[in-house]
């Protein structure tokens, strides 16, 4: 289900729940809620481009003249997040959204905000505080419906490679589990090696060279990160370009694009969760407040051939195309999608270009 209509959904069933008195007629005729959004570093392109999509957002309808947003991002530590949420409900803003350091540290800062009369919405990396609403991707479907789909491209026969992600990282544990949970069900499949791929190119490709140097047969990869760097692995080692999972940047869709025989398919974790918070936020001060707390969002997978999911049938999947969601001339670390359905952000806004 696409996000925005899962927004409308909502809309609808909150309106059903809620008497006419509690939606100020208007609404649109009242001053910007005073929004901050608090990040804890800015040290990759999906943070640059989380931060480029919020300020994008409330500049356009349907938040345009709602919002006064405020950014706060602070050194990469919990405790300068910490701090900073403090100084940040000092100021008695209406709502404060969050990309959390840490899924439980800032839950007693959270409590106090939640207690000043605070809406709190904690996106991305999320947090376990019972008071806030949480945002986050359906981390629990990606890697079954890409094990599902990897499965039916093989046939249900072959030798693979796993990604474990990066060493500690709750998510990575997640997706491995989940990526296993459904191959383990086949036994013509093999995993023959494991790598850390930490997210990044350099590891990936170097982890996949090494393992590809060791097995002579390899029939697909499950990678966590770009999957750029596996197939660019591949071609280094002049072996045939095998089934790829990954993350949809623009290097990764374009390298999927235009490599032939590339079969890919990649998870979407858009960087526009920062204006879906920020929507959210609004709706709730406006009195439409969601039907439950934590919000899973389900966009389209990215992938060079659609195969209907059986495991989750309502899994839309999306054609890798030049010009429609791989970008050459744009910037590699560009995330994709770049824009929710309520608001357009074009490509070359969320690339940040001039």
């Amino acid at each position: 289900m696409k996000a925005g209509a899962f927004f409308a959904g909502l809309a609808v069933i909150a309106t059903t729940l809620l008497s006419i008195d509690a939606v100020p007629a208007n609404a649109q005729d009242k001053k910007p809620y005073t929004i901050y959004l608090s990040n804890n570093f800015v040290g990759n392109d999906w943070r640059q481009q989380m931060l480029r999509s919020a300020d994008i957002a409330v500049k356009k309808p349907p938040l345009a003249g709602r919002v006064d947003l405020k950014v706060e991002v602070v050194e990469t530590t919990v405790q300068a997040q910490i701090n900073s949420l403090n100084n940040i409900i000092r100021n008695k803003p209406d709502a404060i959204v969050i990309d959390a350091g840490s899924g439980e540290a800032l839950n007693p800062t959270i409590e106090k905000a939640c207690k000043a009369g605070i809406v709190v919405i904690a996106f991305d990396q999320i947090v376990s505080a019972p008071c806030a609403y949480t945002m986050e991707s359906d981390w629990g479907r990606a890697p079954r419906v890409e094990a599902e789909w990897l499965v039916k491209k093989l046939g249900g026969k072959g030798k693979i490679l796993v990604d474990r992600g990066l060493a500690g990282a709750p998510i990575s544990a997640q997706l491995q589990g989940g990526f296993e949970e459904v191959i383990k069900k086949y036994p013509g499949i093999e995993v023959v090696g494991y790598f850390n791929g930490d997210y990044a190119l350099g590891p990936e490709q170097a982890g996949v060279a090494s393992l590809l140097a060791a097995h002579p047969q390899v029939d697909a990869i499950f990678v966590q990160g770009y999957g750029a760097g596996a197939i660019k692995a591949l071609q280094d080692a002049g072996r045939p370009i095998v089934p790829i999972t990954g993350s949809p940047f623009n290097l990764t869709t374009t390298t999927c694009a235009q490599t032939a025989g590339a079969q890919c398919i990649l998870a979407p974790n858009p960087a526009y969760l920062s204006a879906e918070a920020l929507k959210l936020a609004v709706e709730i001060l406006d009195g439409k407040k969601p039907a439950q707390k934590k919000i899973l969002l389900r966009n389209a997978f990215l992938t060079t051939d659609p195969i209907a999911s059986e495991l989750y049938p309502d899994a839309a999947m999306q054609k890798i195309e030049v010009g429609k969601n791989a970008f050459p001339d744009m910037a590699p670390g560009l995330f994709l999608p770049v824009s929710p359905d309520w608001v357009e952000i074009t490509p070359a806004e969320a690339a940040g270009a001039k």
